[in-house]
């Protein structure tokens, strides 16, 4: 149990306990019973619509978009109207009261449009929004609404078809003002040209009279001018001939005088040339010629001398030949005396001494036996011993084959000739 208030923007409805109908407290306040009592509110607020009606064919057939803009609200101060509100709205969203409403609205806003041409619309906009206002009025007043206001805010040709239709009435009226206004100007210009004519003609008039005067005062003035100026033409075309003539024979030495400088110009340079020439030639000489002779002579007195010395070596090797050759050939000679003397001195010996004198060449010939048999050695890079660990290692082990080997001549030598080596060696100290 309590008082409950709401502002002038809003309205109580109160029903239940003590009430026949529903209670409507538009601003106010009121004593509410809890539970055998019900309060219920809504609000009175203007709602702004938008109404969209795009592509809606007009009276003519054209299609075209409008936008209006409507501001409506719920009326609080008539009983009639609040009831009906409530009976509608009461327990709905303030968007859902705006969704009917706006419905409502766009379906008379199409209906004013098939109604009308495009012309009308679009040149009496007042009149459309009068149309629609009054039309939507007669059915949001039985819902309860009243429209605040309705205004047209927009109209556009959005279909390719008609895509430009109000540009051109546009621009069928700027025509239109244009052409009254060309009209206009056209008329005040003639009544202008009119008068212009008239204060033209009488100045030309005045123009001509005095044209005339001034005709004939410059007609005396051409007349005397021409009298002297013949007279000064004659003077100064004779003036002239004869500068003319005077110009032309200065003209004539002048160019004789470049002449005989552009001979006198060439004979130098042709002097010039030929001293060019004449010390090139001698520069040629001097640089290439002359060089060249000298190394030609120096290079032939080279040959020469090269061709003298090989000559004389050539001559003198046969010579050294031819001496060596002979020298060879009279020690060969002595040589062979020598040993021819030699033999035959040994051959006595033997004669002599059989015995002995094959002692003696033995003796001769063990140290070339002994040569050779160690010759081998002398060749050989690498000799591998295997030992048994019993007798001489290494280079003694060879040293004593090789002695081994040398000690049986003696043997070899008896068996070969039949002459004991020792018993001949003592024979020989003995007689000695």
């Amino acid at each position: 149990m309590g008082f409950e208030t709401c502002g002038p923007n809003e309205v109580m409805v109160l029903s239940g306990c003590c009430h026949d109908r529903s209670v409507f407290i538009p601003g106010g306040r009121v004593f509410v019973w809890p539970m055998i009592q019900r309060l219920q509110r809504m609000s009175l607020n203007t709602l702004t619509l938008t109404i969209e009606s795009p592509n809606v064919y007009t009276k003519e057939g054209v299609a075209i978009s409008v936008t209006g803009i409507a501001q409506v609200r719920i009326q609080g101060s008539n009983d009639e109207m609040l009831r009906a509100a409530c009976e509608l709205f009461l327990g709905k969203t303030e968007h859902e009261i705006q969704t009917i409403a706006k419905e409502t609205l766009e379906g008379h806003q199409r209906a004013m449009m098939g109604n009308m041409t495009v012309e009308e619309i679009y040149k009496d906009r007042k009149k459309f929004s009068k149309a629609v206002f009054e039309v939507a009025s007669s059915d949001l007043i039985n819902m309860g609404i009243t429209v605040v206001s309705y205004t047209l805010k927009d109209i556009r040709d959005e279909e390719t078809v008609f895509k430009g239709y109000l540009q051109a009435l546009g621009q069928a009226r700027t025509a239109q003002v244009k052409r009254d206004a060309r009209i206009g100007e056209a008329e005040a210009t003639k009544e202008s040209g009119i008068k212009e004519a008239v204060a033209e003609e009488k100045r030309m008039v005045a123009r001509y009279a005095n044209d005339i005067d001034i005709a004939m005062a410059e007609r005396d003035y051409n007349l005397k001018k021409a009298a002297y100026d013949q007279e000064v033409q004659t003077k100064k075309a004779s003036a002239e001939l004869a500068y003319g003539l005077q110009a032309a024979k200065t003209k004539q030495k002048i160019r004789e005088e470049q002449m005989q400088v552009t001979v006198i110009e060439r004979a130098q340079m042709i002097q010039v040339q030929d001293q060019e020439i004449t010390r090139r030639e001698r520069e040629l000489e001097a640089t290439i010629r002359k060089p060249a002779e000298a190394e030609k002579y120096r290079m032939e007195k080279i040959a020469e001398a090269n061709r003298a010395k090989i000559v004389m070596e050539a001559q003198a090797e046969a010579e050294a030949v031819q001496l060596k050759g002979e020298a060879e050939a009279f020690a060969i000679e002595a040589k062979a005396k020598a040993e021819a003397e030699q033999m035959a001195k040994k051959a006595d010996a033997w004669k002599d001494y059989q015995d002995a004198a094959m002692v003696d060449m033995v003796l001769e010939t063990l140290p070339k036996v002994a040569a050779e048999i160690a010759g081998p050695l002398t060749n050989t890079k690498k000799i591998t011993m295997v030992s048994s660990g019993k007798g001489d290692v290494g280079a003694m082990k060879i040293t004593n084959e090789v002695m081994g080997i040398m000690e049986k001549l003696p043997s070899v030598v008896e068996n070969l000739t039949g002459i004991n080596i020792q018993k001949s060696m003592k024979i020989s100290q003995r007689r000695g």
